[in-house]
């Protein structure tokens, strides 16, 4: 098993802050939207021990429509610059090589793909020129309409076996596996039922021998278990998933809420390791 990520260890499950800035992501949409407001967040998220501060300008909930690169650019690229230059290690949440290209440039260190490289014909090259860690996520269709009809002989199984491809795609043109990190993408192309089977079978994805990611954060699954139609009503929901998938060696979550959740995480923390 790999010990770190993007230069820190994984002793202890990594935090890493969503900050969209958009107008219409699912659970926030609008209220980073603005640059100022999306830095603010995002230092404020850093305060609250956020380990990386993922910035996104579009949004890939269930239905969302697709903005120009030079639109996602110009939402993300200055948030970036200055979130880096206050010292946070920030994440691109792209799945366009050339808001990749200009994130890093911008002093982005992670490249974020909904769509593990596949998205765009440049991204895998993209990465295989820069010494950026990235995060590799299963995406069943697209976001336009990847919630309308999803279908699996075995959820996890299949997930684990796309993500295992990705990484020998990775391998064959010179990625290193210490760069990559795997997201299974809970609510990506995903019924409840499918999202559940996945994170009660999150242990399957250790034997790639690679950190996971896990995003749960408010999501839709959460609003249909609890009948919560809010999403900023999901924070417990939220928390009890992330704190199943830690159990099952998560070793990053994305969050939207830091202080609470690394709050529970600590106190989880401090019971299993108790003597």
């Amino acid at each position: 098993m790999i010990k770190t990520f993007a230069g820190m260890t994984l002793d202890r499950p990594l935090m890493m802050g969503i900050v969209n800035a958009t107008p219409d992501s699912f659970s926030d949409g609008g209220e980073a939207f603005a640059q100022d407001d999306a830095v603010a967040r995002g230092l404020k998220m850093m305060g609250q021990g956020a380990d990386i501060i993922d910035v996104g300008g579009e949004s890939t909930r269930p239905g969302a429509a697709p903005v120009s690169i030079e639109e996602e650019i110009r939402r993300t690229v200055p948030v970036i610059k200055r979130l880096s230059e206050a010292g946070a290690c920030v994440s691109i949440d792209t799945r366009h090589a050339l808001v990749m290209e200009e994130a890093l440039a911008a002093g982005a260190e992670i490249i974020n793909d909904v769509t593990a490289l596949t998205g765009d014909p440049r991204s895998m090259d993209v990465a295989a020129h820069t010494d950026a860690p990235i995060v590799m996520m299963h995406m069943q269709g697209q976001p336009g309409s990847m919630q309308k009809s999803p279908s699996y002989e075995d959820a996890p199984r299949d997930v684990f076996n796309y993500l295992q491809a990705r990484v020998q795609a990775c391998e064959a043109v010179g990625i290193a596996r210490s760069r990559i990190a795997l997201d299974p993408g809970i609510g990506f192309g995903k019924t409840v039922a499918h999202s559940l089977q996945i994170l009660n079978q999150l242990d399957l994805y250790a034997q790639l021998g690679l950190p996971v990611v896990l995003g749960v954060s408010r999501k839709s699954f959460i609003g249909k278990i609890a009948n919560e139609g809010d999403a900023h009503k999901r924070l417990a929901g939220s928390i009890a998933a992330a704190l199943a998938g830690v159990a099952r060696g998560v070793k990053i979550l994305r969050v939207h809420d830091v202080a609470q959740t690394k709050q529970a995480l600590d106190v989880w923390m401090a019971i299993k390791n108790a003597n």
